[in-house]
């Protein structure tokens, strides 16, 4: 039982940094907008969280852990949705490419992000060095009436927001009026200017909403998952592109992907749990996660629902006046 509980919280605690990756690009990609720039925002939220409360620490003897956690929430906020805006505008107002946009922003993010972490790792004496211990305490405190539950006993707050955030945006997309008004942007943005809705405006709002949001992942990487430090051994990129398959598992829906989340994290974790496994064994364990996605897409693809299809005009550029 108590191996039963440890995989448990392994996965929630894994899945937490993919599902909010995987929701912000559900929100993009709703818009009609392809951003495969997903780790890099990731890194560009880690490392800014990272960077704010490193300095508020080092500044005062006895730091308050609600003002750390703020800090580090607000800096990865503005990291993230620079990140963003960066992508929307070159895809949005330039017309530029998403896919290499997307895939330039990762590079771009992963690159910005581990100067700065050698950089701080530098600061703090060594690499393993960095000490944002308050910081670090506060993202991972249990709330207090599920102290004492097993599996919930030390998961942080920031795994109740991810399931209320993937909550209120499954509820924002198929319900309000302004998702569906998204909705229509992706599915056919020419339609929907016809009728009155600005696209560049849900564009650019739904780009930098998903961007704030997967930054969140990388935050909650570094200050829960790896107890704030920095690791420059390409986690955060490997997570996001976790993060991306997540999207096509839950077949852009973002009320999906909290239960496709978990399962990812028991089948990325389930090696750790069997005996006997040799290295080459570990790594095929680990492949289960994309073979799943594989498994899943091919069988959507079989039923042929629209429904489960992705958003008509992904990844395709709006020209108006080619309406």
């Amino acid at each position: 039982m108590s191996q039963l509980f440890s995989i448990l919280q392994a996965a929630i605690i894994f899945g937490t940094v993919i599902m909010f990756g995987a929701v912000g690009e559900i929100i993009t990609e709703k818009s009609g907008n392809l951003n495969l720039g997903v780790p890099g925002i990731m890194y560009l939220g880690g490392i800014a969280g990272l960077v704010g409360t490193f300095f508020y620490e080092a500044s005062t003897d006895n730091p308050n852990v609600i003002i750390c956690v703020a800090i580090s929430l607000v800096c990865a906020l503005i990291a993230s949705v620079a990140g963003g805006l960066i992508y929307s505008f070159l895809t949005i107002t330039l017309r530029a490419n998403q896919n290499v946009t997307g895939l330039t922003l990762t590079i771009f993010g992963s690159g910005i992000a581990n100067f700065f972490g050698g950089s701080l790792n530098k600061l703090a004496g060594g690499v393993g060095q960095i000490s944002v211990a308050a910081t670090s305490s506060g993202f991972r405190g249990t709330l207090p009436f599920l102290s004492s539950v097993p599996v919930f006993s030390s998961l942080g707050f920031m795994v109740y927001l991810a399931l209320l955030i993937a909550v209120l945006s499954s509820r924002f997309i198929s319900k309000s009026r302004r998702g569906l008004n998204l909705r229509a942007v992706g599915e056919n943005p020419a339609t929907a200017d016809a009728a009155g809705i600005s696209v560049t405006k849900y564009k650019y709002a739904a780009t930098c909403v998903g961007a704030a949001i997967t930054g969140m992942g990388g935050l909650y990487y570094v200050m829960d998952y790896i107890k704030g430090t920095w690791a420059n051994d390409g986690s955060i990129e490997r997570l996001g592109w976790l993060a991306v398959a997540l999207v096509i598992f839950a077949r852009w829906k973002p009320i999906h992907a909290i239960w496709g989340s978990y399962l990812f994290g028991v089948l990325f974790w389930l090696y750790f749990y069997i005996p006997g496994l040799t290295r080459s064994s570990q790594e095929l364990f680990k492949m289960l996660p994309y073979a799943v996605t594989i498994i899943v897409l091919v069988a959507a693809s079989l039923r042929k629902s629209r429904e489960n299809e992705p958003p008509a005009s992904l990844g395709l550029a709006y020209f108006r006046e080619e309406r």
